[in-house]
């Protein structure tokens, strides 16, 4: 397989040397993985600019990072679990929370639960969901257009957890623990 190495500034076009500048203010750092969007002369504007329009949609923050570390378990992408476990600590999941996050179930949340089942499933089924997912989704409390907002969102995460995959570029966060086995 080939080895991709993660790009510094000084390898990247002038357009994303400015989107790294941005990361560099706001998150303090640049993450291997936007970084890797960077080999891309288009790839890391459009990344942003999709994942930052999913902050208008339907879900407030923590229940994005419900999504995201869901589809990041049922897709074992180690990086984006690694990132989105520090993520979901700093929107006040505890440990607990996360990792029946990532196993799809939140008992501690009926609203986030019915939203983590519904996206393990489109994870897992390629967007074949059990109906009756999606019908305890609209029951607890979630718009039908906030399905249209979860299909993006989780699409959103299958492109950096692919892009990891794909890749197998370095883990730039603490390692997520290893997920227990779970029976629902």
């Amino acid at each position: 397989m080939a080895t991709f190495t993660v790009p510094t500034r000084d390898e990247v076009s002038a357009q994303n040397q400015q989107l790294f500048d941005n990361l560099q203010k706001g998150l303090g750092f640049v993450p291997n993985l936007y970084a890797t969007f960077g080999l891309s002369e288009n790839g890391l504007g459009a990344y942003l600019a999709f994942q930052q329009s999913q902050t208008k949609g339907a879900f407030r923050a923590k229940e994005r990072e419900a999504v995201n570390l869901a589809v990041s378990q049922a897709n074992n992408c180690i990086y984006c679990l690694a990132a989105h476990t520090a993520l979901g600590k700093m929107n006040g999941f505890t440990d607990e929370q996360i990792l029946q996050l990532r196993a799809g179930y939140a008992d501690f949340d009926p609203k986030l639960d019915a939203l983590v089942k519904l996206t393990k499933a489109i994870t897992e089924t390629k967007g074949h969901p059990a109906p009756e997912l999606i019908d305890n989704f609209i029951a607890a409390g979630y718009a039908q257009s906030a399905l249209v907002d979860l299909l993006l969102l989780i699409g959103d995460k299958i492109i950096s957890n692919y892009l990891h995959s794909t890749t197998q570029i370095p883990v730039d966060f603490p390692a997520a623990p290893v997920l227990e086995t779970v029976e629902l």
